[in-house]
């Protein structure tokens, strides 16, 4: 990445205070001010930066402090999800990628790709040309005109395509063919390395690497992956069964087995390690859901039973070690969960989405209560202090006050 000159670094401070004043209150709404944390960069007390963007994300979080301190539901004053129109209420969007509070990716059902520049106001249709018959699961944006998107099903299904121009043109970037392999969901570390995760192929979950930015993907080798148990599966739900923190660690989440299992690498998916969590599973529809990592070492677990009217006690759990060991939340979700976002410059609070509601934790994940019962299957929440979920029927939201 250019190192910027200190022009450019004052502006961005400065963008970034600016940002705060509109919706850092709306985050702050829905936690205490003890949830309203320094960013992760400078959390050791002995280190100093100097630098004018960290100062701006400072001055964002001091910003977001002193505001009301609970989600108080839809209404004047208060922080609640507001629905923006996309126009397509035939549309499902599991996937989510939100650059910022202006400018988000949706990626859904009937191979339809759509595009928000203004903060959700108006949407672009910029979906891949023939791609109707496809279903998109996810997408990663790493600008306003740069994305990439996932298909998922078997055999030549499993497709990912990528733009440089904001959706005018796309290019098919691969396609499975190989018929026992489902992808299912995709990640990066930054804007050229990333992962896509197959679901178990001769026995061993299957993973796709890119170093070009998804321009070109290979099949990495399978000796490094355990085997996988009897059933065990990942789920596309929400593009977030399989997530990175830093630059080459990642973590995928599994359900189906006779256990739900959290895998992890530290060498950008050469080599995993697997850990059981508390999360029910020995079912087809039962599993963790949805991963989310703040750090290297602090993460949540979501799932349950993804089946209407199904109970799904358990269906959250936490680590503070990297994925080696999980605890169950203390109070979960009270229904099945598909998506869980940290709030931004946060070290406590965060959301978990599903059908029936949204949830939020303050205290890292111990324990949750929901805040909203509109259904959402995915979230995600940008430096800037802006959150954002999509779900069914055309439904897509950003958090206001």
């Amino acid at each position: 990445m250019r190192r910027l000159g200190s022009t450019r670094r004052r502006g961005r401070a400065n963008r970034l205070v600016a940002v705060g004043v509109a919706c850092g209150a709306a985050l702050a709404a829905l936690t205490v001010p003890e949830a309203v944390a320094r960013p992760l960069a400078q959390e050791d007390a002995g280190r100093t930066s100097g630098s004018r963007a960290e100062a701006g994300r400072d001055a964002v979080a001091r910003e977001a402090a002193p505001v009301s301190q609970g989600w108080t539901g839809p209404g004047r004053g208060s922080a609640h999800w507001a629905v923006k129109d996309t126009g397509t209420p035939q549309t499902r969007f599991r996937g989510l990628a939100a650059v910022d509070r202006h400018t988000a990716w949706l990626a859904g059902t009937g191979g339809t790709v759509l595009r928000t520049t203004d903060g959700g106001t108006h949407w672009r249709n910029v979906s891949p040309p023939g791609a109707a018959g496809l279903e998109f699961r996810d997408v990663q944006a790493f600008d306003a005109r740069r994305a990439v998107v996932l298909a998922i099903g078997e055999g030549e299904a499993s497709r990912v395509y990528r733009t440089d121009d904001g959706g005018t043109t796309w290019t098919e970037s691969f396609r499975n063919t190989d018929p026992k392999a489902f992808y299912d969901c995709l990640a990066f570390f930054d804007r050229r390395h990333g992962l896509a995760l197959s679901d178990p192929v001769d026995g061993r979950f299957r993973i796709l690497a890119t170093a070009d930015g998804g321009r070109s993907w290979r099949v990495l080798p399978a000796d490094g992956m355990p085997p996988a148990l009897d059933g065990e599966a990942g789920f596309a739900a929400s593009g977030q069964c399989l997530v990175t923190s830093g630059p080459k660690d990642a973590w995928l989440a599994t359900g189906g087995g006779a256990h739900a299992r959290v895998l992890h690498s530290a060498d950008r998916g050469l080599t995993w390690t697997a850990a059981g969590t508390p999360v029910p599973a020995a079912d087809p529809a039962k599993g963790v859901f949805a991963l989310a990592f703040r750090d290297r070492a602090h993460g949540l677990a979501v799932g349950g039973d993804y089946r209407p009217g199904q109970s799904s006690p358990e269906a959250a759990a936490v680590t503070a070690d990297g994925g080696r060991t999980w605890r169950p939340a203390t109070t979960p979700p009270p229904a099945y969960r598909s998506g869980a976002a940290w709030l931004p410059h946060s070290r406590t609070a965060a959301l978990a989405v599903g059908p029936t509601g949204t949830d939020l934790t303050t205290d890292g994940g111990r324990s949750w209560r929901t805040i909203d019962t509109g259904s959402y299957d995915t979230v995600t929440c940008t430096p800037d202090l802006s959150c954002w979920a999509a779900g069914e029927q055309g439904r897509v939201a950003r958090l206001e006050r």
